[in-house]
């Protein structure tokens, strides 16, 4: 990825990122179906609802999204 064209990357889910029902969108609590992690390495977790209210503003930023 470069700067001029920055995009969201899905990748395949392993064993120490897989979710699990426990996790929780950061947004509502309900149960998370993405994991979001940050160029910072800091991660979000998202309901399909909220990943879909913020998929522009994520594929926007260098951001790698985990389901």
């Amino acid at each position: 990825m470069n700067a001029t064209s920055p995009a969201a990357t899905a990748v395949a889910t392993d064993q120490a990122s897989a979710l699990t029902a426990e996790d929780r969108c950061d947004r509502c609590g309900a149960r998370a179906v993405t994991r979001a992690v940050l160029a910072n390495g800091l991660d979000l977790l998202f309901c399909g609802h909220h990943l879909r209210e913020y998929e522009d503003a994520i594929k926007a930023k260098d951001i790698t999204l985990i389901s």
